[in-house]
């Protein structure tokens, strides 16, 4: 006997809701986010006792509208990751075009800075009244800069000045020991002695610090010591006063890295490094002119420059680009560090020397010999190979 159901006596079951499951994406719209059904194959739906069964024109309309909300939501993505993608790809080219043109800048301010306060030093040899007057129109920059909000101006209380001092002592006397080595000595000599400004870290470093170099380091300053020495015996223009005076100027600049770290100077958030850098430079005018009055006497007049027979007007351009560029390389060496890590600032600085240095014999028609050029490429070597090895960190040692 056939069974009630098989022969349509017993009226089919309604179908019940479809089985629905969490799923992990959200906001994407009733079918994507929160919950959505569980889909079956078109034209079928699921039934508690009859297992598959023909779905119904609106079940069947439903599962379309899903099925086309995921595909839409899909490519709506694919979309989103290839315009994000496009922005990342030409916001890098803009910021890799910016550093290059700092890194330009950087270049160009100290080649004419060189140049012109070479130009100057020549003719006028009195380097207290040529420093006062670069840190003169360095504070002149940092004020208008201030006054006008291009740079936002800091807020700094007297026991951080207190804390400061000491960078803007050193700070000046290191300007004022370049400035006096330039004028004895031709400027690629004075910047092939300052190639051993790693040497002076590294000492300084070790004994006030406490840090003490890795054995690749040390043995990376034995081409800079050997270079700047070998450049020295071959040196036309050499003399003791410009070379002690570029000694004294690594030191003192050294001496200033090395008082940063143990002062840590607490800094506010509006006292970046460039606001740092302009409250130094005040500083050291404020240090400077004193001495002038005391040593020097002021030698920058107009009286005085004519009495020497001077070109009143070509001092003063001179004077004044170079202390122009003096401030900017500086500041501009400031933003550089901040987009780079200190490697490769330090790598910058090494490419920067060689540029000054080639730069200024080709200008000033310096004699060098192939001994000379021999040293002072070894010693730049040192330099870069210096940089690459002080980022190495030496293993941590098992316990």
């Amino acid at each position: 006997m056939q069974s009630a159901a098989a022969v349509g006596l017993v009226r089919p079951c309604a179908a019940r809701p479809l089985p629905t499951y969490p799923s992990p994406r959200r906001g994407a719209g009733p079918c994507i986010g929160g919950t959505q059904p569980l889909l079956t194959p078109r034209g079928l739906r699921l039934s508690a006792r009859a297992g598959l069964v023909p779905a119904s024109p609106l079940e069947e309309e439903e599962n379309r509208r899903c099925r086309a909300g995921r595909h839409v939501a899909a490519a709506a993505g694919k979309v989103a990751a290839a315009e994000g993608a496009g922005e990342e790809a030409g916001g890098g080219l803009v910021k890799t075009l910016q550093l290059g043109a700092l890194f330009g800048l950087w270049y160009l301010f100290n080649i004419y800075f060189n140049i012109y306060n070479k130009q100057v030093l020549k003719v006028l040899p009195y380097p207290i009244n040529i420093t006062t007057v670069q840190f003169t129109v360095g504070s002149a920059i940092a004020l208008f800069m201030w006054i006008t909000g291009i740079l936002k101006r800091p807020k700094i209380s007297g026991a951080q000045l207190f804390a400061i001092l000491p960078l803007a002592i050193v700070h000046t006397m290191g300007n004022l020991f370049t400035n006096m080595s330039l004028g004895k000595v031709a400027v690629s000599f004075t910047h092939t002695i300052k190639a051993m400004e790693p040497f002076f870290s590294v000492l300084l470093s070790a004994i006030f610090l406490g840090e003490l170099p890795t054995p690749w380091v040390v043995l990376s300053l034995l081409p800079i010591v050997g270079g700047v020495a070998l450049a020295s015996l071959t040196e036309a223009s050499f003399n003791w006063a410009g070379f002690w005076s570029a000694m004294a100027s690594n030191v003192t600049f050294q001496s200033r890295n090395v008082l940063s770290k143990k002062l840590m100077v607490k800094k506010e958030e509006s006292l970046d490094n460039i606001n740092l850098f302009s409250i130094i430079t005040v500083m050291s005018f404020f240090l400077l002119a004193p001495v002038t009055l005391l040593t020097e006497g002021v030698k920058v007049s107009p009286a005085v420059l004519q009495s020497a027979g001077l070109n009143l007007k070509q001092i003063y351009t001179r004077s004044l680009i170079a202390a122009f560029c003096f401030h900017a390389y500086q500041q501009v060496s400031y933003m550089i560090l901040a987009r780079v890590s200190p490697v490769t600032h330090s790598v910058g600085n090494c490419v920067k020397r060689v540029v000054v240095i080639v730069t200024s014999v080709l200008f000033f028609r310096t004699p060098v010999s192939p001994i000379n050029s021999i040293g002072t490429g070894i010693a730049l070597a040192g330099v870069f190979l210096y940089s690459q090895l002080k980022r190495l960190k030496p293993k941590p040692k098992d316990a």
